[in-house]
């Protein structure tokens, strides 16, 4: 990264940092759980560039957006995932996806899937999306009718899974009109097993198998052959219809068509990895996002009116939802980009420099490990007016506030040539929730059972805990 030479530069083990045991540094005062919130709170008391002493490794953590922004910028040729994340996939046996792998691999992966979420092809796959919609919205009312706590997250996590199944592979899984969640409970138990034991310093299951790495295992097997016979079905279809190669009906048809294009250089491997991938990424960042939203809505209730008032013009003219109707609107889309800004499901970022370079102001060796933090400056007044504030204004340049500064701080998807390739899509889903919430029912309540603010819980991605609604049907 560009540098003024003038700048004197500090080392990394000069820096500031909490004290850690000795061999292990910090890793014991981990707790993996709310780790998201410790570096917070160590970034308030030891500034914006301080260091973690993981064993034998000392780790930057950078909590200054312009610095993160820089970073995050700088891949793939300055900074990659890290080896400890390749390391523990490896070990469990998850295939090399967009998400983890690096380098020329990761260019090769990025054209594959690049060309499935080429927009027109998003488009033809909407009317799934439209499906698991009124799917959604029949489980709702029933529990509505009945009077019946939901629980919001794993409601949500049903219908993101059926949502990518239909969008990206095909498959109506249906979750959520039945109880047959296989393989939503079987892909909860991948990502925090993964964030697990990527901080964990004593690797307990190369020696002994305890039974959440038991239950691991088998989840990863029946994953593993779910996508295989996602990947079958997709290529006997395509032998079947030779011309769905030129206009594939879903995202995994048009990944294995760019794979087998002359040079590609993507076996069946990495197209699973990628299928894999997003059913990891679309389950759980969009559900928590979603969930986040609605309770911040439901804690607001002029911003849940001026919401619901969209929705309702919108729908006015009645009819199946369509992309044109999703489109318009701006005021759901706000709230969504609100919601990530103050509960960002990746609160930080740990990425691993490629060569010598410079973070900030601090000289960071090759091989360093940085952690970004995500949310630090992004509530900060300094930077964004009344940042801890959930003002879904800001977004569109409303009531004084400017969107610029939200948007530059605010990297919920990342930034640079690594930005979430799926992010049009997600907003796409997220809108489509709102919309049924808010066309065809009334929150009556939004909460935990305690009535406490829901606990933040990191497990790869951060999740609220304990959230319920309770929905009463409009009219």
């Amino acid at each position: 990264m560009p540098t003024d030479t003038a700048t004197a530069l500090r080392r990394l083990q000069d820096l500031p940092g909490p004290r850690g045991w000795p061999v292990l540094g910090n890793l014991p005062q981990i707790e993996a759980a709310r780790f998201h919130l410790q570096l917070g709170d160590w970034a308030r008391e030891y500034g914006r560039f301080y260091q973690l002493r993981m064993a034998n490794r000392r780790v930057l953590v950078c909590a200054d957006h312009e610095a993160v922004s820089a970073v995050l910028r700088d891949r793939p040729d300055g900074f990659r995932r890290t080896d400890r994340l390749e390391a523990v996939g490896t070990e469990m046996g998850l295939k090399p996806g967009l998400f983890g792998v690096n380098g020329d691999v990761w260019k090769r992966q990025r054209r594959m899937v690049m060309a499935a979420f080429d927009p027109g092809h998003v488009k033809a796959y909407y009317p799934s999306l439209v499906k698991c919609g009124e799917r959604l919205a029949g489980r709702w009312e029933r529990a509505a009718v009945a009077g019946q706590r939901i629980d919001l997250q794993a409601d949500l996590m049903r219908f993101t899974v059926d949502a990518i199944a239909g969008l990206a592979f095909g498959t109506d899984v249906n979750t959520l009109e039945s109880d047959e969640d296989v393989i939503q409970r079987h892909l909860d138990k991948i990502f925090p097993q993964l964030f697990t034991r990527m901080i964990t310093a004593l690797p307990i299951w190369r020696v002994y198998k305890r039974p959440v790495d038991r239950e691991l295992d088998r989840a990863l097997a029946a994953v593993n052959q779910a996508i295989d016979g996602f990947i079958a079905a997709a290529r006997q279809r395509l032998h079947d219809d030779p011309k769905r190669r030129s206009a594939p009906h879903n995202l995994l048809e048009a990944m294995v068509a760019a794979a087998d294009e002359p040079g590609s250089g993507i076996d069946d491997a990495q197209v699973a990895g990628n299928v894999l991938t997003m059913l990891l990424a679309g389950e759980d960042t969009t559900a928590n996002t979603l969930a986040w939203c609605i309770w911040l809505l439901h804690g607001h209730p002029a911003a849940l009116a001026r919401a619901r008032d969209e929705v309702l013009a919108v729908r006015a003219e009645g009819g199946p939802v369509t992309l044109e109707q999703l489109a318009r609107l701006d005021y759901a889309e706000a709230c969504m980009h609100e919601t990530m800004r103050l509960k960002p499901v990746a609160p930080q970022l740990p990425l691993q420099a490629l060569k010598d370079t410079v973070v900030g102001d601090v000289a960071v060796p090759a091989g360093t490990v940085v952690i970004s933090l995500l949310r630090h400056d992004s509530v900060d007044d300094r930077f964004v007016p009344d940042g801890r504030a959930f003002r879904p204004e800001r977004w569109l340049g409303q009531d004084g506030l400017a969107p610029g500064s939200a948007k530059r701080i605010s990297m919920p998807f990342g930034a640079g040539p690594r930005i979430c390739p799926g992010r049009y899509l997600a907003l796409q889903e997220m809108k489509m929730v709102l919309l049924t919430l808010l066309s065809r029912f009334d929150i009556t309540f939004v909460g935990t059972e305690d009535g406490r603010e829901p606990a933040e819980r990191l497990m790869f991605a951060m999740a609220p805990v304990g959230l319920g609604m309770r929905l009463r049907l409009r009219g």
